[in-house]
């Protein structure tokens, strides 16, 4: 709040040129212009529906993947390498390359936060199911249980924490994606309201921009860990926070 209140007076009192950075009040009123007229409620949820599609082909990909990979030597060697070697590619120098394969709609977007987005689920499933205990998957055939049960009684469960660990950093990469996507040929979305922005020097529409995308980033990292909460509320740590709390 005091960072709010010297930025503002050093708007005010000329300090720091208003040209080049809007002040808070400038921020919040061109904010409410633009929910009044329709622009930022239009363009949210466009934004929102893309990082959504993204993130949702990211786990499905990422987790299908993993379990391939994690579950089976002969999937490990056929999967692993090309992630790994797509995984060191940098996703905005494909940006071309999907909009030459998939035109300018909004499949290349949604592809390119996916592909960002699925690598973080991916390695850190793979590691869990890695790092399953050996006695557990033991008694699993001890207690005569098929393959299918061991995977969905012993091997998913144990891997979870993990799992959850790697979709809290996907929702993150899916917006600072989301970003780049919505600057490349886009005609609609927050990213490209900050771009017509930046065409008329309007930084009090370009620090919205900024502001819904770290406050949306907050919520969804906040929904993530409420989830992670809920579904591993079983693994001693967190029963003893529970229990220190």
């Amino acid at each position: 709040m005091l960072f709010v209140v010297l930025w503002q007076v050093a708007c005010t009192t000329g300090l720091i040129s208003t040209r080049l950075v809007a002040s808070p009040f400038q921020i919040a009123s061109t904010g409410w212009s633009l929910m009044r007229d329709g622009t930022l409620p239009a363009n949210l949820g466009i934004s929102l529906l893309r990082a959504v599609s993204g993130l949702v082909l990211a786990l499905a990909a990422g987790i299908t993947l993993a379990l391939v990979s994690g579950l089976s030597r002969m999937g490990e060697d056929i999967v692993d390498a090309p992630i790994q070697i797509l995984r060191t590619l940098p996703v905005l120098a494909l940006a071309p390359l999907f909009i030459l394969w998939f035109g300018i709609g909004e499949t290349p977007k949604v592809l390119l936060i996916a592909l960002g987005s699925m690598f973080p689920i991916y390695l850190n499933l793979h590691k869990g199911i890695r790092s399953i205990d050996p006695k557990l998957v033991e008694m699993a055939r001890t207690l005569r249980l098929t393959r299918l049960q061991t995977i969905r009684d012993v091997i998913l469960p144990g891997a979870l924490p993990d799992l959850v660990v790697g979709i809290r950093f996907s929702v993150g990469i899916s917006w600072l994606l989301l970003v780049v996507a919505e600057q490349v040929n886009a005609d609609s979305g927050i990213g490209h309201m900050m771009m017509d922005a930046q065409d008329f020097l309007r930084t009090d529409i370009i620090l919205v921009g900024l502001v819904i995308y770290g406050f949306f980033g907050l919520v969804s990292d906040q929904a993530v860990r409420f989830l992670e909460s809920r579904v591993i509320a079983w693994r001693p740590a967190r029963q003893n926070q529970g229990g220190a709390a």
